[in-house]
């Protein structure tokens, strides 16, 4: 994935180091996503969700550059990210459970491009559960619908780059398939799709292309039938 294109890649990273304090956890990141869905593997402390910091703003980078459309993103500025189309799903869902569910959209709106409203039904589209449960604080709610109110969120501003981190963490499977027949659709929209995954199985099913990450570098990247095929030899002690 790391190659020349006459085409603008959704994303490129390029010699991407970040550390925290005197940590060096990026050791010369080299990734592109053209379009669709690249799924970013590994496991736990491989840097995933730090390269996802970089990529959004929230961490300044020690070395190289990020491009988003061809735009390069100034070093460590949320809002130049934001900018760009760049929207974030965290680990963790990001939501705040003492406000309601459109208490929590209405917050999100007024960070964004979109509308209050035009956002509110959007998410309540996406996830009609939601809809009938729009009063309720969001602390209240299953993991699955507080991770569908991030998804639904972050799909709602129209990013033209979405980063997913460990969206199905602690998740029931029915519950997976629903968020991940969301995530298909939105990259047959035109969304590009970055994501984050410890379990590799599912993501597979719906990237077009994979890369792995380990100790703070990719070694590899692949078709994702290739990459299957390669996990339990990529993977450090552990079953993907």
């Amino acid at each position: 994935m790391n190659r020349e294109s006459t085409a603008v890649d959704a994303l490129r990273v390029e010699g991407v180091h970040a550390a925290y304090g005197r940590i060096e956890v990026l050791r010369g990141v080299d990734l592109a996503l053209p379009s669709g869905v690249v799924a970013l593997l590994g496991a736990n402390g491989a840097g995933k969700s730090t390269l996802l910091k970089v990529i959004s703003g929230q961490l300044r980078p020690t070395a190289g550059r990020v491009r988003v459309h061809g735009q390069e993103l100034a070093e460590g500025r949320i809002a130049d990210a934001v900018r760009a189309g760049v929207c974030l799903v965290p680990e963790g869902r990001g939501v705040f459970p003492a406000l309601t569910v459109e208490e929590n959209l209405t917050l999100a709106a007024s960070f964004g491009r979109v509308p209050a409203r035009e956002l509110i039904d959007r998410v309540f589209t996406l996830f009609p559960r939601l809809a009938s449960s729009r009063r309720r604080r969001v602390g209240r709610l299953s993991g699955g619908e507080q991770q569908m109110l991030s998804l639904g969120r972050a799909l709602a501003a129209r990013p033209s780059l979405l980063l997913l981190d460990e969206v199905s963490m602690g998740l029931a499977p029915k519950v997976v398939t629903e968020i991940y027949a969301i995530v298909a659709e939105a990259a047959a929209d035109g969304t590009a799709i970055l994501l984050v995954e410890q379990y590799a199985e599912r993501a597979l099913e719906v990237a077009r292309s994979a890369a792995v990450m380990q100790g703070g570098r990719i070694i590899a990247t692949g078709a994702p039938d290739e990459i299957r095929h390669q996990l339990s030899d990529l993977y450090l002690g552990g079953n993907p």
